[in-house]
């Protein structure tokens, strides 16, 4: 076999060894992939920002990377798990909290995902305001839900 040259090998990432934050492109589900002066851009970036700002170990990772969602994959925020994802679909902007029934929600932000017994979503539409007060309280909570679940770490 050749050795590789400048020419034909591949240029692989550098190994950092941690996950860093990425601020990933909008996710493409139900053909509605969200581009530049898109409603749906602005809405998942108001989301961004009030969900980082809840908490400062929160980390941005981008998962699920598929051909369905033009391998952009999907925003996942953590704190000692899951927190949230945040998905664009063609007329609404999803974010599903993935421990969002054992959440309290005074304010009643969560409209979708009741099925279920362990994620409750919010859904954007077009128009919506966004309460990013509410917002951060129930990423607060999250962040505590997990951390509290979290096995515990042992002291040297």
């Amino acid at each position: 076999m050749a050795k590789p040259t400048a020419k034909t090998a591949r240029k692989l990432p550098a190994a950092t060894g941690a996950a860093k934050p990425r601020k990933p492109a909008p996710s493409k589900n139900d053909k509605g992939a969200a581009k530049a002066g898109d409603w749906r851009v602005e809405a998942l970036a108001n989301a961004r920002s009030a969900i980082m700002s809840a908490d400062p170990r929160i980390v941005e990772t981008v998962k699920w990377r598929k051909p369905s969602n033009d391998m952009r994959g999907v925003p996942v925020w953590e704190h000692d798990g899951i927190i949230c994802t945040g998905e664009t679909y063609k007329t609404y902007v999803k974010l599903t909290f993935a421990h969002g029934a054992a959440l309290d929600d005074p304010t009643g932000l969560f409209n979708a995902g009741f099925g279920g017994g362990t994620r409750r979503a919010i859904d954007f539409k077009e128009g919506d305001k966004l309460n990013a007060k509410a917002l951060k309280a129930l990423v607060k909570a999250a962040v505590a839900f997990n951390v509290s679940k979290a096995p515990a770490k042992k002291s040297t």
